[in-house]
This record gives C-alpha cells, sequence and structure tokens, in this order.
C-alpha cells in the first residue's frame, strides 16, 4: 500500500473557537483539505474534543505468568449494564512528565506495584474522529506475589480494585468479549505474542 500522501500542509483551519474550557476542553473548528481527486474540500465544520495525551502499562510477573488489571468506574460506560471496568492501570501525562514516568507513577498509585523493567508496546491516536488524545502504551515486570487491594487517590474520587489474573485467563477473558477497553484488549494481545519472550529474557 501506498504512504499516505498528504501532510498538515494540505489542511486549512478557517476558524477555531473554545466551546468548553473545564477538566477536558472542546474546540470548534471551520477547516478544509485536499482530497484525493486533487481539489480541495468544502468548509467543514467539526468539534474536536482535547485531551493531554495518556499512557497505560500492563503489569505482568513472569515467574508467576499473571497480569494485573484494575476495576474502577468508568463514565463512558455509564449507560451499560456494568460501568466499572477492568483495564490497564493508565493515567495522563503532566507537561513534564515522560510517558515512561507516567507508567512507573500510576503502577504505583493505581495497584501498589513498581515497575522494574518495562517494554514500549504502541504508540497511536485512541479515537482521532474527534479527539487529539495520543497513548503510549506499555508492557511492565512486576512482581505480582502480594498483589492485589483497594488503590486509587482519594482526592481524585479514585476507588480502584486490583484483580490478578494468570496470563492464559486474561488471553481467553479478551477471546471471549469480556473485556472491552480497546488499550487493555491490545496489550493483551501484544503479550500473548511476546510472552515467551518476556519469560526469558525478565526471568
Amino acid at each position: 500500500m501506498d504512504k499516505p500522501h498528504f501532510t498538515r500542509d494540505d489542511v486549512e483551519v478557517l476558524e477555531e473557537c473554545r466551546e468548553y474550557d473545564g477538566f477536558f476542553k472542546i474546540d470548534r473548528l471551520t477547516l478544509r483539505h485536499r482530497r484525493f481527486a486533487g481539489d480541495w474540500s468544502p468548509a467543514l465544520n467539526r468539534e474536536l474534543f482535547l485531551r493531554r495525551a495518556a499512557v497505560g502499562v500492563l503489569l505482568y510477573d513472569p515467574q508467576l505468568d499473571a497480569v494485573a488489571l484494575v476495576e474502577q468506574f468508568r463514565i463512558g460506560a455509564l449507560h451499560t449494564e456494568n460501568p466499572w471496568l477492568l483495564e490497564l492501570v493508565a493515567g495522563l501525562i503532566d507537561s513534564d512528565e515522560t510517558p515512561e514516568a507516567v507508567a512507573r507513577r500510576e503502577a504505583i498509585e493505581e495497584a501498589g506495584c513498581e515497575i522494574a523493567d518495562m517494554e514500549p508496546v504502541l504508540n497511536y491516536f485512541s479515537s482521532p474522529g474527534g479527539s487529539n488524545e495520543f497513548f503510549y502504551l506499555f508492557c511492565g515486570r512486576c512482581s505480582l506475589r502480594n498483589a492485589g487491594g483497594i488503590f486509587g487517590l482519594p482526592e481524585e474520587g479514585e476507588d480502584i480494585r486490583v484483580h490478578i489474573l494468570p496470563a492464559d485467563e486474561a488471553f481467553q477473558r479478551v477471546a471471549a468479549g469480556e473485556l472491552c477497553n480497546a488499550h487493555t484488549i491490545i496489550a493483551l494481545q501484544w503479550l500473548q505474542l511476546h510472552r515467551q519472550r518476556l519469560r526469558e529474557s525478565w526471568r
């Protein structure tokens, strides 16, 4: 497949204004862009949901061959049968933090685990049709032998329960459609491909 032949220079922002300015932000843009036929699109009106870049880390213990997932209430799943989701340790990047530092900080805050080693998994836009959120995904080696419990920062309203699952059970849950968080599914499928290598190199 040919590489994309358009760049940011092929987009013209005609108007941009801030519609909402809270913890999250929403901008309204009027823009046009070049089309594959070679001409320009008509003016398009779009809303853009602005979020800081985010980090997720799959906590993996190669000795136990187990992973740690966290369960917490998620407002985005409010209108489903169960808005408490099982997912990765994750958090937003502050302006002076590296993605790796965020992964280590969130592992302690959300799961009480210290990461010994870490490998990058993927970097990607989470939902570019309407949001600028960019996600950095890692897999971190840590000891889960005594892990578990309830964590989170009270000042941020966090109430997080840690679950320790054998890796095979986590993979089975993905296959059965029991996990509905994209970052978690991506990380577990990556681990399924790289588990043997990690168990040998992290042992």
